[in-house]
C-alpha cells in the first residue's frame, strides 16, 4: 500500500511540475484579470508596427514619395527624402507623425502622411492541431478562429487550455480555451495534449 501511495504522490508532483516547465520552455498561467481584459477584445486594438511587417506610406500630392516598404530586421524602414526611421514598436499614428516631421522641409511645407500596415507578421499553430504551420494574420483573430484555420484540434488535444507565446516573449502563457482570447501578429499557439 505504501508503494502505491508513494507512486501516486510522485505522479501528482510530476503533473504539478509539468505545468511549470516543459520541453519547449517555461509555462505561466494567465492572470485572471489579464484574461478578462483580453476577452474584451481591447488588447489587440492598438496594433504596433513590428519587424517583418510591410507598411504603405502615402504622401498626398506627392506620388513619387508613395510606396510600400518592409520593416527590416533592425526594426527600421528607409524612405526617400526621409531617410531611415525606427518603425518597430510604434503605432501607425506615431509613425505618421515622425514621417511627417522628416518630410517637412523647404520642399514639403505641410505634408499629409498616412501609414497603413498592409502585411502583418504571420501567426503559428503547433501541437495537437490537424494542420500545424504558419498562417497569415488578419484583424480580429481569436484563438478559436486561429485553431479553426489550422484545421481544428486533433482528438488528443486539450479541450480546456491553450498555450500562447506572444512575440518577443520566452515563456508560454496558459489560457483557458475560450473564444474571446485574442491572437496578435507573430503569436505562436500551441495546443497541448490532454492527459486523460
Amino acid at each position: 500500500m505504501s508503494k502505491f501511495l508513494s507512486w501516486v504522490t510522485s505522479a501528482a508532483i510530476g503533473l504539478q511540475v509539468a505545468g511549470c516547465y516543459t520541453d519547449y520552455g517555461p509555462v505561466v498561467r494567465a492572470d485572471p484579470i489579464a484574461t478578462s481584459y483580453a476577452s474584451t477584445g481591447t488588447q489587440g486594438g492598438d496594433i504596433r508596427v513590428q519587424i517583418g511587417d510591410r507598411i504603405k506610406v502615402t504622401v498626398y500630392g506627392e506620388d513619387n514619395l508613395n510606396g510600400v516598404y518592409d520593416v527590416d530586421q533592425a526594426g527600421n524602414v528607409s524612405l526617400p527624402l526621409a531617410g531611415t526611421i525606427r518603425a518597430a514598436g510604434r503605432s501607425k499614428r506615431d509613425l505618421e507623425r515622425e514621417i511627417t516631421r522628416r518630410f517637412r522641409s523647404d520642399f514639403l511645407q505641410d505634408p499629409k502622411v498616412t501609414v497603413d500596415i498592409t502585411t502583418l507578421r504571420p501567426f503559428y499553430v503547433m501541437g495537437e492541431a490537424e494542420k500545424p504551420g504558419e498562417y497569415p494574420y488578419r484583424s480580429g483573430l481569436t484563438v478559436m478562429s486561429a485553431i479553426a484555420t489550422a484545421g481544428g484540434a486533433t482528438y488528443r488535444a486539450s479541450r480546456s487550455t491553450v498555450l500562447i507565446q506572444h512575440a518577443g516573449q520566452s515563456a508560454w502563457v496558459e489560457y483557458p480555451l475560450v473564444p474571446e482570447i485574442p491572437v496578435a501578429p507573430g503569436d505562436i499557439i500551441r495546443l497541448p495534449e490532454r492527459y486523460f
